[in-house]
């Protein structure tokens, strides 16, 4: 143990003499001086303006927390001003509009939904009525069109496959066959008063003056002033021997019609009647269309 405590005073010897001469030093040089270190009339300068500094500074921080403090009590204010005057004004709003639902009878906000919603499908369906009306005229009118367009269409077919048995009738040589074609003509358009007319002509050529008859006057059913069917009747009863009734409709064949006494002189049915002097008068020209012309 003692041996311990050597070694420790030998090995703090050096840090002793260190601080014994240190002092030394500190103790020579303040018995050297020879007048103070310091004076005391700046220290008291600085010392109270540094107490003036420290005032100021609370002072300032004193003002800026009221500052701060002001500020935020105005905004506050004001907030609660903006608030309470919304407030206000929403519970008059709310007011307002109850006095007015109840003068108007509404006292709930179901009975308002309810009415409002009453409102909307009764508008709606009136719209829903008017436009179904609409659109019933609508389908009426494009039904009306889509068979008149079908009707058309039939009708110019029809007709194309009339035109195409009236060119065929015209190059048949065969008095069959073309009465077959007038036939076809007929079942097209039984309404067809030319082609009855076209095949009592064909009946004439074939010497069956009566048949011939039968369709020039199921002819003027359907047109009464078909002046064909007149001269085909003519015939017919020119091939009967019945002048009367010949020139009859012979006639009314020729009525308002120029140009015809050459064909009848030359038509071989007529030849019964070339020597009948009413036929000859009637196949004379007017002479007030000669002087005319």
């Amino acid at each position: 143990m003692r041996t311990l405590i050597f070694f420790t005073i030998l090995s703090l010897l050096p840090q002793i003499s260190y601080a014994v001469q240190s002092h030394d030093k500190q103790t020579q040089d303040v018995e050297a001086l020879t007048e103070p270190m310091y004076n005391p009339f700046i220290e008291r300068y600085v010392l109270d303006e540094l107490k003036q500094l420290r005032v100021d500074m609370n002072d300032l921080h004193v003002d800026v927390t009221k500052e701060v403090v002001n500020r935020e009590l105005t905004a506050t204010t004001r907030a609660v001003g903006y608030a309470t005057d919304t407030v206000t004004y929403f519970f008059y709003l709310i007011a307002g509009i109850s006095s007015m639902l109840l003068l108007v009878g509404w006292n709930s906000i179901r009975e308002i939904q309810d009415k409002v919603l009453n409102l909307a499908d009764n508008k709606v369906n009136k719209v829903i009525s008017q436009y179904e009306k609409r659109l019933e005229k609508l389908e009426e009118e494009l039904n009306r069109k889509t068979k008149g367009i079908n009707s058309a269409q039939k009708r110019i077919s029809e007709h194309q496959d009339i035109n195409s048995l009236w060119l065929k009738a015209a190059q048949e040589q065969i008095l069959s066959n073309r009465l077959n074609i007038y036939d076809q003509i007929i079942e097209l358009d039984p309404k067809n008063a030319e082609a009855l007319t076209y095949k009592a002509d064909v009946a004439l050529e074939m010497d069956e003056p009566q048949w011939a008859i039968n369709l020039c006057n199921q002819a003027l059913l359907l047109e009464p002033e078909n002046k064909h069917a007149f001269y085909q009747l003519a015939g017919a009863y020119a091939l009967l021997n019945q002048p009367t009734e010949a020139l009859f409709n012979l006639e009314k064949a020729l009525s308002d019609v120029e140009g015809m006494a050459e064909e009848v002189m030359k038509d071989p049915v007529f030849s019964s009647l070339l020597d009948n002097p009413k036929f000859q008068l009637l196949l004379q020209p007017d002479p007030e269309l000669t002087s005319q012309s």
